[in-house]
């Protein structure tokens, strides 16, 4: 049998809001400096270079979302600011704090949703929200009820006391994130969110978020679906061969790089010969043209009546765009 003991209460002070389920992150108690500030931080592994000299700073309120392909060094920065992984140079501090120094305070006051399910097999839901309470000192009383209270923020109350085999992908991901925010941390940090989900289980998680967004929290995570960057995060940085290419909010990033618009046509010699003599500017991937644009009609219009494009297709520019035109569109293992 596992011990549920706990000691001594854990920032029980700390208060919820908009009902009884939907926390407010407490803010670091200095809103106006940094919650998470990097200066020319580097990470190495022997001779390879994981993160570069990077320089960033996350603010309370904050949604920031690192991205980039595999191997772009988001994971090791994440790693860093969660005190698991010491830095080679550079600063960082996180709520004030050195992780080199202050590690364990710093941990007490993060909440952590990890790319993999580490939850306890042995435990229903609810015990596995108690028994994780009890590392942070929460009382039994205290655990039990915040537990209770996060299984139906993350609409679980009936699985309380279901195994977690029994569970779903989706129902999982869910119970980490409840778990992320059982010791009512300062920071959410969020490693792939939502990956492995069904379109459901990704929306039920986003409308989660937003709403601890909205109600003021800081959040921090990584993430490979643009989409999901793009609807949750107010700033967010682009990171390739462990530098940061581009910082700013998606719709700054979007405007600046692909315009709010793209017209996509077949490639074919008639339609970049038009385009060029347009003065258009375009990128060509395999049979489709792209087309970044202010102007989507107008230029939509003229292929059809001058360039025999074929197919033509117009629609809103993404941060997908933006990624795939900073990054490549390459395959990184």
């Amino acid at each position: 049998t596992k011990d549920l003991r706990c000691g001594r209460s854990c920032g029980a002070d700390r208060k919820p809001v908009l009902g009884k389920v939907l926390y407010r992150l407490p803010g670091s108690g200095m809103e106006g400096n940094p919650v998470i500030e990097a200066e020319n931080l580097t990470k190495l592994f022997g001779a390879l270079v994981a993160v570069d000299g990077i320089s960033f700073s996350v603010f309370a309120g904050d949604v920031f979302g690192f991205l980039g392909p595999n191997g772009a060094g988001k994971t090791t920065t994440m790693k860093m600011i969660q005190c698991v992984s010491p830095r080679t140079a550079g600063t960082l501090t996180v709520l004030g704090m050195d992780p080199a120094t202050h590690p364990r305070t710093i941990k007490a006051e993060l909440g952590v949703l990890p790319q993999e399910s580490n939850l306890d097999t042995d435990f229903t839901c609810l015990e596995n929200l108690i028994a994780y309470a009890h590392y942070f000192d929460i009382p039994g009383v205290e655990a039990e009820k915040r537990a209770r209270e996060l299984l139906s923020f993350v609409q679980l109350t009936e699985k309380r006391d279901v195994q977690i085999d029994k569970l779903s992908g989706g129902m999982k991901r869910r119970l980490l994130l409840a778990r992320a925010l059982i010791n009512h941390p300062k920071v959410l940090v969020l490693d792939e969110p939502t990956i492995g989900l069904d379109p459901q289980g990704r929306h039920l998680i986003w409308e989660k978020l937003k709403a601890l967004q909205a109600a003021g929290n800081t959040i921090v995570l990584t993430t490979h679906y643009l989409e999901e960057a793009e609807r949750l995060c107010n700033r967010l940085v682009i990171m390739d061969g462990g530098k940061i290419l581009v910082e700013g909010s998606p719709g700054e990033l979007i405007s600046r790089y692909v315009g709010s618009d793209i017209v996509e046509a077949d490639h074919t010699p008639e339609v970049i010969s038009c385009l060029e003599e347009l003065g258009e500017t375009f990128d060509i991937h395999g049979d489709i043209v792209q087309v970044f644009t202010s102007q989507p009609r107008e230029v939509a219009k003229r292929l059809f009546e001058t360039c025999s494009p074929g197919r033509v297709f117009v629609r809103r520019g993404s941060l997908e765009d933006v990624f795939l035109k900073l990054t490549g569109r390459v395959l990184r293992d």
